[in-house]
C-alpha cells in the first residue's frame, strides 16, 4: 500500500497565476449565471464566452448548472445542458453539435495519480460527438469519448469510450443495443 504525501499534494503547484486568477473571477461572476432567469440562454452564453467558452448558436444551458473552467468549455450549436449538471471540466471539455447533457449528469474532466504519493492532480479532455444524448444522472469519468449519436442511460457510470451509435447503461456501463 502506497503512503500519500498529503503535504506534498497540497504543497503541488496545480495552476497557473492565470488560472487561479481566471477561475477567481468566475467564482465571483458565476453568480450572475447561476441566479439568470431560466429564458436568458444567450445572457449565460454570453458569460461563457467572456471567459473564454466556444459556444455555438442555439445552446441552452440550465442557470442551475456548474461549470469549473469556461475557457476549457467547447460546445457546439444548439446542444443543451440540464439543470443540475456538473460539467467538472479541469481538461477540455468538448460538447458537439446537437447533444443533450440531461439534467444532473456528471462530467468529470479530473483525477488522481493514485500511484504517486503526491496524488498529482490529472487534468483529462472528455468528448462528446455530435447527437449524443448522456442521460439523467449518468457519469461520464475522466478522458472518455462519448461517440456520434450514442447514448448513455440513466445513472449508467461511463469510465470508457463509447463508440458511435451504440447505447450504454448501468454501473460500469456495458453495451445494450444499438441505434
Amino acid at each position: 500500500m502506497t503512503d500519500f504525501d498529503i503535504e506534498a499534494n497540497r504543497a503541488a503547484v496545480k495552476w497557473t497565476l492565470g488560472e487561479k486568477v481566471g477561475r477567481g473571477l468566475w467564482n465571483l461572476v458565476s453568480p450572475l449565471f447561476r441566479w439568470s432567469p431560466r429564458p436568458c440562454w444567450c445572457w449565460r452564453n454570453f458569460l461563457l464566452r467572456l471567459f473564454g467558452a466556444e459556444v455555438g448558436k442555439g445552446v441552452h444551458i440550465d442557470p442551475s448548472v456548474r461549470i469549473f473552467i469556461p475557457w476549457n468549455l467547447k460546445i457546439g450549436d444548439w446542444s443543451s445542458v440540464g439543470f443540475d449538471a456538473l460539467l467538472y471540466n479541469l481538461g477540455p471539455l468538448v460538447i458537439g453539435q446537437k447533444v443533450t447533457v440531461s439534467q444532473r449528469a456528471h462530467l468529470c474532466g479530473g483525477t488522481h495519480d493514485y500511484r504517486s504519493p503526491a496524488m498529482d492532480l490529472i487534468k483529462t479532455p472528455i468528448t462528446l460527438g455530435d447527437g449524443a444524448w448522456v442521460c439523467a444522472d449518468a457519469f461520464i469519468g475522466p478522458g472518455v469519448k462519448v461517440g456520434q449519436g450514442a447514448v448513455v442511460g440513466a445513472r449508467a457510470v461511463v469510465m470508457k469510450d463509447v463508440e458511435a451509435g451504440h447505447i450504454v447503461a448501468g454501473n460500469p456501463a456495458v453495451p445494450v443495443g444499438k441505434k
